[in-house]
């Protein structure tokens, strides 16, 4: 869902955003991207690496065949509450 909303996102900040950790989850990556619901570019950045994701075609169909409908049964946030309110 995260890779819906932003689009194309580095593993960093994907992993931050999903409140997890690189160390413990990565294989949660590999198994989306051997199942090929997202996809990874590795792009050279100096003398280091950036790896991209983005959500495949497949992905995409099944966001909108399984965690769409899912969401809109239990969404995350209640209607007429901001994403973002803490309190």
């Amino acid at each position: 869902m995260m890779l819906l909303e932003r689009g194309e996102i580095n593993q960093t900040k994907l992993i931050s955003y999903c409140g997890l950790n690189l160390r413990k989850h990565k294989e949660i990556l590999e198994e989306l991207e051997k199942k090929k619901l997202i996809e990874k570019d590795i792009v050279p950045w100096g003398n280091k690496t950036i790896t991209n994701y983005k959500i495949s075609s497949k992905g995409l169909d099944f966001c909108k065949l399984i965690l769409e409908p899912y969401e809109n049964m239990f969404p995350r946030v209640k209607k007429g509450e901001e994403k973002n309110n803490v309190n």
